[in-house]
C-alpha cells in the first residue's frame, strides 16, 4: 500500500471515530469534500468505497447505510460514556493530580469518543472546592518508585514540609532519604508510599506530592521486607472534615508541624496570622461535628481552638464527658 493511500485511509478514520456515531453520519460526498478541503486530498467516489470497505474488512468498525446515497459512521469506542464519565470524575477529584496534569489527561480522555460525547463530558465536568497537588513530578515519581519496587532497589529523594506561611521547604535539613520501597498504596485522595528508611532505622510513610522530585534508583540492593509484611495492615482514615452540618468559621492555634495537615483539608486558601517561628492562628470553615473536635484533639494540644466560644465550649464539654468515670 502506498503512503498516500495509508495516510489518506488514516485521515478518513480519524474524522469518523471523532465526529460521528449511528446519529451523526457522513456521506460519500461529505467526506470527499472533508478530504479536500481540510487534507488537500482529490479523491473520487469509488476510491472513498473501496478505503472505507478495507476498513470495515479491517474489523474497524465503520459501518453504512444506504438511502439516496451511502452514509457511515464509526460504531466500535472502547468505552461507552458513562465509563468515560467515571474515569473523568476520577482525574478531576483526586488530590494527587495537579490541575495542569488533569487537564491534559481529560483532554486525551476526549478523544477516546466523538465529538458530540466529548461535548456532553466537558458540560459533566466540574469538581467543587477540591484542593490539588501543586507537585508536576507525581508521575514520574510513581514510575521511579514502582521500576525500583521491581528490581527490589533502593531510592533516594528529598521529602517537603511547609512553614507557618504555608511555603514549601526541604525537610530533614535539607539531606535526602534513603528507602527501600515497598508498596504504593493509593488511600483516599493521595498516594502514600511504604517502605523501610535507612536514616530512621524503621518502616515509614511518604506521600508521594510530599516528594520533591523524581527519586534516584539507586545501585544498592533493597533492605527487604519483613516475612510477615502484609500491605493491607497499613490503614490511613483520611478525615473528612464536612459532615452533615452547616460549616461555621473557626479560629485555631497551630504549632508548625501541622500546617501540612490544614493544608491537606482545607487547600492553601484559609487565612493564616504567624504568632512566632513556631505558631500560627489559622481560619478555617469546618463542620462543628465530633469528627471535627476528634480531629482536633488527635493533635495533643499541637492544635488549639480560639473562636467562636460556642465551639470552644462544646469541645471542653466533649472532653470533660469523655473523662466522666461511670
Amino acid at each position: 500500500m502506498e503512503n498516500g493511500t495509508k495516510l489518506r485511509i488514516l485521515y478518513l478514520y480519524q474524522h469518523l471515530v471523532q465526529h460521528t456515531d449511528a446519529e451523526h453520519t457522513l456521506s460519500t460526498a461529505e467526506l470527499m469534500k472533508i478530504l479536500k478541503e481540510e487534507y488537500s486530498l482529490q479523491v473520487s467516489r469509488n476510491t472513498i468505497s473501496n478505503d472505507l470497505t478495507m476498513l470495515h474488512d479491517c474489523g474497524l468498525h465503520i459501518e453504512h447505510y444506504e438511502s439516496t446515497q451511502n452514509k457511515y459512521y464509526y460504531d466500535g469506542h472502547i468505552y461507552e460514556l458513562p465509563e468515560l464519565k467515571i474515569l473523568v470524575d476520577a482525574i478531576s477529584s483526586s488530590k494527587f493530580i495537579t490541575q495542569r496534569k488533569s487537564d491534559e489527561l481529560i483532554a486525551k480522555l476526549l478523544t477516546l469518543t466523538n465529538t458530540q460525547n466529548a461535548a456532553k463530558l466537558r458540560r459533566h465536568i466540574y469538581v467543587a472546592g477540591r484542593a490539588k497537588s501543586d507537585n508536576e513530578n507525581g508521575y514520574y515519581i510513581v514510575d521511579a518508585i514502582n521500576t525500583a519496587i521491581d528490581t527490589k532497589r533502593k531510592i533516594s529523594f528529598r521529602y517537603t514540609d511547609f512553614d507557618v506561611t504555608k511555603q514549601r521547604y526541604i525537610a530533614n535539613d535539607g539531606k535526602p532519604y534513603t528507602v527501600s520501597p515497598y508498596t504504593l498504596i493509593w488511600d483516599g485522595d493521595y498516594y502514600y508510599m511504604r517502605g523501610f528508611c535507612d536514616e530512621r532505622q524503621e518502616m515509614r510513610n511518604f506521600r508521594l506530592d510530599r516528594i520533591a522530585e523524581q527519586p534516584s534508583i539507586l545501585n544498592q540492593i533493597a533492605v527487604m521486607p519483613p516475612e510477615d509484611y502484609n500491605p493491607a495492615d497499613y490503614s490511613k482514615h483520611v478525615f473528612r472534615m464536612y459532615d452533615t452540618d452547616e460549616p461555621i468559621t473557626v479560629q485555631l492555634y497551630c504549632h508548625v508541624s501541622v500546617m501540612k495537615y490544614l493544608i491537606d483539608n482545607f487547600g492553601a486558601d484559609f487565612d493564616v496570622e504567624t504568632v512566632d517561628d513556631e505558631h500560627f492562628k489559622a481560619t478555617v470553615s469546618v463542620c462543628a461535628s465530633t469528627t471535627f473536635y476528634s480531629w482536633v484533639f488527635g493533635f495533643n494540644s499541637r492544635i488549639k481552638i480560639i473562636e467562636p466560644r460556642q465551639v470552644k465550649a462544646r469541645y471542653k464539654e466533649l472532653l470533660r464527658h469523655a473523662l466522666k468515670e461511670e
